[in-house]
């Protein structure tokens, strides 16, 4: 995603253990993979697939075993779930939360088991995103989520709300330091995961929730006269109003943007900070202000997760190697190194932490953030919220424009 740190190994140690040890002690199942000189493969792409190498060589010598850990750069999950069809994919996966209802609805995935224990080692927002249906499916490594990211020689105080940044930029622009007010990634298709915080504060919802908690497809919120008046909010902020939120401001160059000092406030990931690093830009990081009077902004958290293939032709040596390897800290630094985003797991954050100042604001600007749907319905919304967007930022009638794009989901969701 345009979203876009380590603990598979969990979720495993608890089915290993229930599927019983040898008698001197050792998991059954690293017995039998041993004796039948099994062979493991590792599906992630091509910056995780790097920091896993090592531990996956390691892993294979001291087990007596063969482990390929194989870089697949796009569509990872459509290749994942196609291939599971076919029986030709890996025996371990590793990629975002949201698609777990996909891959759950399509047979791809087994459920895993965690303790309390071990669920306690992570954080718990993240345990949060991999369960489904009751079911835990993952074991998640990384968190990610949106924030404002601003310049600070340009705007040395953050913006209480997103009235105070309009100002701000304004006045930046008056002053002709900069071109935008804000950098907020439209484009001509709209952007439903950047726009999420601002569309929250107005009042507005994707789906209404179950009494256990969990989204429920069929209370969907798009279309609601809640959602209708957050797209009014935005729409005063497009094109034909303050002019905050433009269609040329895109996946494209919004990044690009911030770092040419062209805009003093961008709404981005952690994947943003490194541009701006190189780019040479003093920044802070905080929440992504709210509309005045209006609730909390609420980022979408994402979780980045290991799960086992329920067509693994081995799965008790991908449950060994999860159980034994994916939970370890080093490892979990290593994926954090590879691409830094908050690990998942404590004591991983907690040893990383102190080198990067970010992290810790990251997460505080998500602690108000809703866990990003994995239900299959979410695939609905994407397309026809973007575009309601992109067309309510251009000018378009809220109530009609919003009206249909919840008429469209509707129609999508079985």
């Amino acid at each position: 995603m345009r979203i876009r740190t380590a603990g598979v190994v969990a979720a495993l140690a608890l089915a290993l253990a229930a599927a019983g040890c040898g008698g001197d002690g050792k998991p059954a199942a690293k017995e039998s993979a041993k004796a039948a000189g099994g062979k493991l493969v590792i599906w992630a792409d091509d910056k995780r697939t790097a920091a896993l190498k090592p531990f996956a060589e390691k892993f294979g010598q001291e087990n007596g075993v063969t482990v390929e850990v194989q870089a697949v750069s796009k569509e990872l999950q459509t290749t994942f779930v196609t291939a599971s069809q076919q029986g030709s994919g890996p025996d371990v996966v590793v990629g975002a939360h949201d698609w777990i209802g996909n891959m759950v609805q399509n047979g791809a995935i087994d459920p895993v088991q965690l303790s309390g224990d071990m669920k306690s080692a992570f954080n718990p927002t993240a345990v949060k995103a991999v369960t489904f249906n009751g079911q835990t499916y993952g074991v998640p490594y990384a968190m990610e989520n949106l924030a404002l990211i601003r310049n600070t020689a340009l705007a040395p105080e953050a913006p209480k709300t997103i009235e105070d940044l309009v100002a701000s930029g304004k006045k930046l622009q008056q002053e002709k330091k900069v071109s935008e007010i804000l950098c907020l990634q439209v484009g001509q298709k709209g952007d439903a995961y950047h726009i999420y915080p601002l569309y929250a504060s107005a009042g507005g919802s994707l789906f209404g929730t179950t009494a256990n908690g969990d989204y429920d497809p069929k209370d969907l919120g798009v279309g609601k006269p809640e959602s209708i008046a957050a797209f009014k909010k935005i729409g005063a902020l497009g094109e034909k109003g303050a002019g905050a939120l433009k269609r040329s401001i895109d996946d494209t160059n919004s990044i690009s943007t911030f770092t040419g000092k062209k805009c003093a406030y961008l709404v981005s990931g952690p994947w943003a900070v490194t541009d701006a690093k190189k780019a040479g830009i003093t920044y802070d990081i905080s929440a992504v202000p709210p509309f005045a009077g209006g609730k909390e902004a609420a980022p979408f958290v994402g979780v980045q997760a290991f799960y086992v293939a329920a067509k693994s032709k081995n799965k008790a040596l991908a449950q060994e190697f999860v159980a034994n390897y994916t939970t370890r800290t080093d490892l979990a630094v290593a994926l954090y190194q590879a691409e830094p985003r908050p690990p998942a797991l404590t004591a991983a954050l907690d040893q990383v932490k102190g080198s990067d100042p970010d992290l810790a604001k990251f997460q505080e600007a998500g602690k108000n953030g809703q866990v990003l749907p994995a239900i299959p319905a979410m695939a609905a919304i994407w397309d026809p919220f973007g575009k309601a967007e992109s067309a309510v930022v251009g000018g378009a009638d809220p109530t009609a424009t919003v009206t249909a794009a919840g008429k469209t989901i509707a129609g999508q969701i079985k």
